[in-house]
């Protein structure tokens, strides 16, 4: 009888041991998994507002130096805004509206010379996407990527749990 014991004893050992073993990796998987998304999510953003100033800056130069009604050349600069208000803070979203406003009002200004813009650019006008590099920073420092990638997963676990109905249960 006490060979039984020991034996069951050792298998249950076993399998603790086994069941121990697989929970540990299985956590640092999802784990790698996580912070690998939490980086992408990150690269993305970073393209994101690399992408918005690249256009700002070039529709900011273009608009002291050119006065025109035509809003066609905003279209990517208001896309890349549109793709803002889906993963970013309200921070950043701000920011990038406010230096959107500076370059149509720039737009609507009288054309500038050299020696004005030189003058803009010493007095420190010329800056008008401080605020909106500031936020884009604290919000990538802040993890704020992390927030949404979790939120994002968490809203399409439930979405998957919890199918749509579809026409046919309606009948």
């Amino acid at each position: 009888m006490d060979a039984y014991i020991s034996a069951l004893t050792g298998l249950a050992g076993v399998a603790i041991g086994g069941l121990a073993s697989f929970a540990t990796a299985w956590m640092t998987h999802r784990s790698q998994v996580r912070e690998k998304h939490r980086e992408v999510e990150a690269a993305k953003r970073e393209r994101l507002f690399s992408d918005f100033i690249a256009e700002a800056t070039r529709l900011y130069g273009d608009a002291l130096s050119h006065r025109k009604d035509d809003v066609s050349d905003l279209v990517l600069l208001y896309a890349l805004v549109a793709q803002m208000h889906l993963i970013s803070s309200r921070p950043v979203v701000d920011a990038a509206e406010l230096a959107m406003e500076r370059i149509v009002e720039t737009y609507l200004t009288p054309n500038r010379n050299l020696s004005e813009i030189r003058d803009l650019a010493r007095s420190g006008t010329m800056n008008f996407l401080l605020e909106f590099g500031e936020a884009c920073r604290e919000e990538l420092a802040s993890g704020y990527a992390a927030f949404s990638a979790t939120f994002n997963e968490r809203r399409w676990r439930e979405n998957t749990r919890h199918p749509a109905p579809s026409l046919a249960s309606v009948r």
